[in-house]
């Protein structure tokens, strides 16, 4: 038995057409048009990465199976129990 594909329908927005080659070949990059719609400022601004930084030493995740009363008593002491845990570890070489 052949099912029939089905296909979407693509609209065309008269605000926004699709680009054409030559649209593409005209293009500039954000950090040069913004600063001249917006001005300076605002383009460092909307240009600034967004996010924590990039850390120079990530950490990897992993999984670990401990006892549930291991676990207990790490979360006892309050927020930070993972900093902690990863800092007696780190003595332990």
């Amino acid at each position: 038995m052949k099912t029939k594909r089905k296909t979407k329908r693509v609209r065309t927005d008269p605000d926004n057409p699709a680009w054409t080659a030559e649209d593409f070949r005209r293009a500039r990059p954000a950090r040069e048009v913004l600063p001249e719609i917006y001005g300076k400022a605002m383009a460092r601004r909307l240009l600034r990465p967004k996010g924590r930084p990039k850390s120079k030493a990530p950490r990897t995740a992993i999984s670990l199976r401990l006892p549930p009363d291991v676990l207990a008593r790490w979360k006892a002491k309050g927020p930070g129990w993972q900093t902690r845990m990863v800092e007696v570890l780190s003595r332990s070489k």
